[in-house]
């Protein structure tokens, strides 16, 4: 399946996903596609962005606001602070052995402190107060605490990531993280998707463990992170 442009989904999911089935929670600025600011920090730009949309992107965000891109091969300009750059690895499902967890538990909005509790913890990425509505999370809780939990963030369409695999340290080695990313992954299947997910190039033992799960390599993906100069226009 590919965009309209007759690129993949995958190429750009951010992207792909706000001018796709996230379209419902997409703002516009100029050729820039955005979520709400408390869903998630990743701005959707264009393939290959231009001077023009980078001014854009510093007036949406203002003067001293961070940018947080994902698959733009494009840098901001020369003014702009860099405050992260993570070369990631992007893996689809070639066979990973889905199924329903019967100890996991759907989370919504009631549990979103909870899970901000536990990402706070744990540090699997961003995760703001309204994350939990790009997509199904489940959580699994041991003597009431949430103690793991994993669930849907970008979705291209046919597609939909898996995202904030994450579990409590106290809990980790009991294959926690793996459970739920095979009962979020059955999830995804079931609506005739294909499950996708990132990790960090340097977290080799992540890479591997999803390799075994049935996860094979797609492509490397940079996610990038930039303040706009202070002097730059207000919005």
């Amino acid at each position: 399946m590919s965009t309209t442009n007759g690129t993949h989904p995958l190429d750009n999911p951010v992207r792909a996903a706000l001018a796709g089935p996230h379209a419902l929670f997409a703002g516009r600025f100029g050729r820039l596609l955005h979520y709400p600011a408390d869903v998630t920090p990743f701005l959707g730009m264009p393939d290959e962005p231009g001077a023009e949309d980078w001014a854009d992107a510093a007036v949406l965000a203002g003067p001293g606001g961070h940018v947080v891109t994902a698959a733009v091969s494009v840098p901001p300009p020369a003014d702009w602070q860099v405050t992260f750059r993570i070369e990631g690895i992007q893996l689809v499902d070639e066979g990973v052995a889905a199924a329903p967890d019967p100890e996991a538990v759907r989370l919504g909005p009631a549990d979103v402190p909870e899970m901000l509790a536990l990402v706070e913890r744990t540090r699997p990425g961003p995760f703001l107060p309204r994350t939990v509505e790009l997509g199904s999370y489940l959580g699994i809780r041991r003597d009431g605490v949430l103690v793991a939990m994993a669930g849907e963030r970008f979705h291209p369409p046919g597609h939909t990531e898996i995202s904030a695999v994450c579990t409590d340290d106290a809990h980790r080695g009991q294959g926690l993280g793996t459970r739920l990313v095979r009962a979020v992954a059955a999830g995804i299947r079931a609506r005739g998707e294909r499950p996708f997910l990132h990790v960090a190039e340097d977290n080799t033992g992540a890479l591997r463990l999803y390799e075994s799960l049935g996860f094979r390599v797609r492509r490397s993906v940079t996610f990038a992170g930039a303040r706009v100069p202070a002097t730059a226009p207000a919005l």
